[in-house]
């Protein structure tokens, strides 16, 4: 339901609660005292038939009693009268409700249908009636005079939004804030999430503009969907900030594959926070450090960190923290190096960290920061002061503060002043000037890394991916041929060679493989092939074939082949007397010399779904621990995100006499595999291992598969919906040319330039309302890059005679949060119009729009533009003037028709 009724609970005009008290320590007493301690403006209505009055205000015996239909109501009573009273608040017109109450949360010997739970939330939704909790705190929103939560004091009226699933957690963070001046926009606890979860929060956050930043704290993710694309939303407009609680599982669940036992659930939240471009903090003081450091610092300009300092201590401590955090501090050049030495005393440190020693006074400080902002080999700078007698704290802040005030450099400035009451002053005078500071230099570090990563992920939810280098078309029905097979046989494990065919149906290079059931077999195999040859033991007990000497190389004639084929049955019947051998495969033997072993898995998050892993391969991968992980759907640039990410990326580069590896094949494979995982839920583990990887390309060795039966089709399993390759279709002109018609992708935006470049002057006002030249990077992205669960855009393309992809007409939409409205656009170029192009688009668009249940198709057309008002008169939309005066609004209804 996302969004729906929202404004009932975020901007009630009256307020019923259910349970009110006058029993000390009630909670219902404690949220009538809230409400009223903070100033609530509108109706409060009691109801509880105990009292004629509660906390001073006329109380009401039942819901019917009401005088009026509240907008939000809060309820404090016990489980048992929770459907009840949700029932009769719908039947009163209630559409948003808190439920306070613990203790609703099924237990696992519960049938689902005659729970307390699901009878709620059954009556609820019968009603559009949103819930949030049970078991929450309540929420605040002090620009509203809003505490309708049971917590021990008031929030600051602020810019922030906090969003916890732990109500403990909310009071303590609570205190700390207000003891430190931090204000809320929104503060609230999310409780059991029967409804209300984090991403229908986000949903609403994210364009809310009394909100500057949105922290979270999590503890478990459910509908993955909805958090990433509500989060990728957020993100996009404000900062997203979040604590991930259970880092450290006290168990790891069995695994049948390298990747399974590789992957932990924290890498998976890691992996999804990068995705979606939440910035990850660890600690509560962090977060809110986090959100300074966003607020006050401008945006990176690289990331060469210099450190000036009164003394050597906290410059080490400063630069320790950035090598720990992955960070190198600037190289100062020579003629920097030398303007620093006619200012500072021969003692200075004569390097980064800049110590400019423990006499200086107010000059020197302005004189070394005013020096390095100049210098153009640094891009940030901390600068960091120990208290001496020599000058007070405060002077020296102040000598900071006009030297930053005076520059025209755009370099961020971080301060940490160490000390406790001498630095009040100090840190009050960075506050007013909006330079960040921090207690530590360690902190202020930590601070610049943040800032670093939240530009990266800010740059990776606009970069624009390379095409891939060609297209594939994988042989989806063989694939699935295998897999049907394999299930309708009761078999949760292929063997290698069925694992190798559907990695062949999907372009990724295998060794042809045989099964053998007999050393007879085996050895006419041999023959055939070409000695000499691998032979690998067939066992589904057995994960890795190498812990039982089940892998014999260089098997050179026919004798060998009977006595590698002997010695693997001795040894597994020695080492595992149950284990089934079922024979070996042969294939020949590969020779990649100088190739490196990768790893190439996939596995199921029980939150995110599949999970991709890449990272050094072999029979020590688990001891070697050098994997980094990504959601799918990949491109090519998060492909090579995900090989840069792992220790072993460096030597793939090459290094002395070893070339560098054909990285554009290994970002393929792991396209190819992003593919397959998304086309087949069956999959549920699968290991590429190793994957041999030089110059020439790449070859699967050996391959893994763990499948079972799903109830899910398609990409419905994956937490990014990805690009929906079903809804490609030819269409004809009416001068008979064809033209190719699909959703845009992220590695369109060259060819949208040029299509925007192309549109006359009058359809580039009548597409945007006014003149332009161009579109910049970050709004081309944001017309590129789209996330198919909640927009679209199809395109209609052709290939230029020099090869290239022309964009030649394009429809967009952009739904709400509850698929209620969607908003269109559609421009053609301008040397393409009288041919049909713009109403098969539309068409296709209004389509496409009612499969998935969208119920009001809205768009504005100049009043000037009458082709485009023909087209909507013509495709059935209704108009109207709107305010302005020159413009139509049109709308179709899409459920009727």
């Amino acid at each position: 339901m996302s969004i729906r009724n929202f404004k009932h609970l975020f901007k009630p005009r009256s307020i019923a609660v259910i349970g009110a008290s006058n029993r000390p320590h009630r909670v219902g007493r404690v949220v009538m005292q809230n409400l009223l301690k903070g100033g609530f403006e509108g109706p409060l209505l009691p109801v509880n038939p105990k009292y004629q009055a509660v906390c001073g205000v006329l109380a009401y015996p039942d819901v019917q009693g009401l005088p009026m239909s509240p907008d939000l109501a809060i309820l404090c009573t016990p489980p048992p009268t929770i459907p009840r009273l949700i029932q009769e608040l719908g039947e009163r017109g209630v559409r948003a409700a808190v439920i306070l109450t613990a203790g609703m949360r099924p237990k696992p010997s519960e049938k689902e249908g005659d729970t307390e739970w699901t009878i709620m939330l059954e009556t609820a939704r019968n009603f559009g009636m949103r819930l949030l909790g049970p078991n929450t705190i309540g929420l605040l929103i002090p620009g509203l005079h809003l505490n309708a939560s049971f917590a021990h004091m008031e929030a600051l009226p602020g810019s922030l939004a906090f969003v916890s699933q732990s109500g403990a957690l909310c009071t303590a963070v609570l205190d700390w804030a207000r003891s430190q001046g931090i204000g809320f926009s929104h503060f609230l606890s999310l409780g059991d999430s029967a409804d209300i979860d984090m991403g229908d929060v986000l949903d609403y956050l994210g364009s809310n503009p009394d909100t500057r930043a949105i922290l979270l704290y999590i503890e478990s993710i459910t509908q993955a969907r909805k958090f990433m694309s509500a989060a990728r939303a957020a993100a996009r407009n404000k900062p997203v900030l979040a604590i991930k609680a259970g880092r450290y599982p006290e168990g790891a669940t069995a695994a049948s594959s390298h990747t399974g036992a590789l992957i932990g659930r924290d890498e998976v939240y890691d992996a999804a926070f990068c995705r979606a471009g939440i910035l990850r903090v660890f600690e509560i003081d962090e977060l809110f450090d986090a959100v300074e450091t966003l607020e006050r610092a401008g945006p990176l300009q690289g990331e060469r960190l210099a450190v000036v300092t009164n003394g050597g201590g906290p410059g080490v401590l400063a630069a320790d923290a950035f090598a720990e955090g992955g960070g190198s501090l600037a190289r100062l050049s020579e003629a920097t190096i030398h303007e620093l030495t006619t200012l500072l005393p021969a003692s200075w440190s004569h390097g980064n960290p800049v110590d400019i020693v423990g006499d200086a006074r107010a000059e020197r400080y302005a004189q070394a920061l005013t020096s390095i902002l100049k210098a153009p080999d640094v891009d940030a700078v901390i600068v960091a002061h120990a208290p001496t007698a020599v000058i007070t704290s405060e002077e020296a802040a102040l000598a900071v503060v006009k030297a930053v005030r005076v520059s025209s450099s755009k370099k961020n400035v971080f301060t940490s002043w160490l000390g406790g009451q001498t630095t009040v002053q100090a840190r009050q005078l960075f506050a007013e000037a909006r330079i960040p500071t921090y207690d530590t230099p360690e902190k202020a570090v930590r601070a610049f890394l943040h800032l670093m990563d939240y530009s990266q992920r800010q740059k990776t939810l606009m970069e624009t991916p390379p095409s891939i280098p060609h297209e594939f078309r994988p042989a989806v029905s063989s694939a699935r041929l295998v897999i049907e097979q394999a299930l309708e046989q009761g078999r949760s494990l292929l063997n290698e060679s069925e694992a190798k065919a559907i990695l062949t149906a999907y372009g990724i290079p295998t060794v042809e493989t045989h099964i053998a059931s007999t050393a007879e077999q085996a050895i006419r195999l041999a023959e055939q092939v070409g000695f000499p040859v691998a032979l690998k033991i067939l066992s589904p007990d057995i994960t890795h074939k190498t812990d039982v000497g089940g892998v014999v190389l260089d098997v050179d004639s026919s004798q060998a082949v009977e006595r590698a084929f002997q010695g693997m049955r001795d040894r597994l019947e020695h080492l595992h007397p149950k284990a089934e051998m079922r024979g070996v495969t042969v294939q020949a033997m590969a020779r990649r010399p100088g190739a490196y072993e990768l790893l190439i898995g996939a596995t199921i998050d029980a939150a995110f779904g599949p999970i991709i892993a890449f990272g050094q391969g072999g029979i020590a991968v688990e001891l070697l621990d050098d994997h980094a992980m990504a959601l799918p759907p990949l491109n090519m640039k998060l492909a090579k995100d995900l090989i840069h990410s792992t220790r072993i990326a460096s030597l793939l580069q090459g290094f002395r006499t070893r070339p560098p590896v054909n990285l554009e094949a290994v970002c393929l494979t792991l396209i190819q595999i992003s593919h397959l995982v998304q086309d087949f839920p069956e999959i549920v583990e699968l290991d590429i291992n190793p994957l041999l990887a030089d110059k020439n390309g790449v070859l699967a060795l050996d391959a893994r598969m763990k499948i079972a039966p799903s109830r899910m089709s398609g990409p419905h399993h994956l937490a990014i919906r990805p690009y929906p390759q079903e809804l490609e279709e030819w269409i004809t002109l009416r001068s008979g040319e064809k033209l190719f018609c699909r959703p845009i992708r992220p590695e369109d935006e060259p060819a949208h330039h040029e299509f925007i470049e192309r549109l006359s002057p009058e359809d580039t006002r009548f597409r945007f309302f006014g003149l332009l030249h161009e579109l910049p990077h970050s709004q081309m992205a944001r017309f590129t890059q789209i996330d198919y669960d909640r927009e679209m855009a199809f395109i209609a393309v052709r290939t230029s005679e020099e090869g290239r992809a022309e964009t030649l007409g394009v429809v967009r939409t952009i739904n709400d949060a509850n698929n209620q409205n969607a908003e269109f656009a559609i421009v053609v170029r301008s040397d393409m119009k009288g041919q049909g192009l713009g109403k098969q688009l539309l068409e296709k668009m209004i389509r496409y729009c009612r499969k998935r249940g969208t119920e009001r198709l809205i768009g504005e057309v100049l009043l000037d533009n009458t082709g485009m008002r023909e087209l909507a008169r013509r495709t059935g939309f209704t108009s109207q003037l709107s305010v302005e005066g020159d413009v139509m609004e049109v709308t179709l209804n899409l459920t009727s028709g």
